[in-house]
């Protein structure tokens, strides 16, 4: 699915490690490696992270361990058998039993009382959204096999968050990105930033919307160029659809 480079940033270091038979997992799992954090091996995985984190009963997000096997598919829901009833073949007359004068009706116990469980607050979704470069418009969400859009400019140019969020990957981890850059907006948002010739932030730090991320540049790509992502639910989504019109 994804293919590239394997370059390492100081705030997410990816280490080498030779692969042995006991490294292999059945399918539907994921052996964490240095350097993994949950948003990414979802993201790779095209899901989304809350259900990782569900699926693995992981309470928090950013704590995960590397040799970890985790599963990234869900679990396959039983079959239920079903049985079909069989045609009566006769009709049996019952009468009511008589009543007891002196039986008294049992005692209603009260209902439990079920405590209301206190009300989740969601994270809100941004309100507002902008273009994280500008730029030609090298390529849509769908040509081809593309899960985002592709933005060119000039080496070096700032790569702006499109959206206030928080840095939740930051490295050279996932083939196919390059110098990789993904924000979490919300729960079920994420927007990503891929190619980047230098990563200007950091794992857990918060961003605004239009702060430099990082510097548009080639790496894992044949040209100079933004590829930009935005994943509802751990699937891309067009980004066209939150940016604002070009003009």
């Amino acid at each position: 699915m994804l293919a590239g480079c394997a370059s390492t940033h100081n705030s997410a270091p990816i280490r080498e490690r030779a692969h042995t038979a006991s490294d292999k997992v059945a399918a539907g799992y994921y052996r964490i490696v240095p350097g993994d954090t949950l948003y990414k091996i979802a993201f790779e995985q095209g899901q989304d992270t809350l259900d990782l984190a569900a699926w693995n009963n992981i309470a928090d997000p950013d704590r995960i361990r590397s040799g970890d096997v985790l599963r990234v598919q869900p679990q396959p829901k039983p079959v239920v058998a079903t049985t079909r009833a069989l045609p009566a073949t006769a009709t049996v007359e019952t009468r009511p039993l008589a009543k007891s004068a002196t039986a008294t009706p049992p005692a209603s116990k009260p209902e439990p009382t079920v405590p209301t469980p206190p009300a989740v607050v969601e994270d809100a979704p941004p309100d507002t959204w902008s273009w994280p470069l500008r730029g030609p418009l090298l390529a849509r969400f769908g040509d081809g096999l593309s899960k985002g859009i592709d933005i060119a400019g000039p080496r070096g140019m700032p790569v702006q968050a499109a959206a206030a969020g928080r840095v939740v990957y930051a490295g050279s981890g996932l083939r196919g990105y390059g110098k990789l850059i993904i924000i979490r907006h919300g729960k079920t948002l994420l927007s990503a930033y891929a190619h980047n010739a230098r990563i200007l932030v950091s794992e857990g730090q918060n961003v605004a919307r239009g702060q430099a991320v990082g510097e548009i540049g080639d790496s894992d790509t044949d040209r100079v160029k933004l590829h930009f992502e935005i994943r509802e639910r751990g699937k891309p989504v067009d980004p066209l659809i939150y940016l604002p019109n070009a003009g």
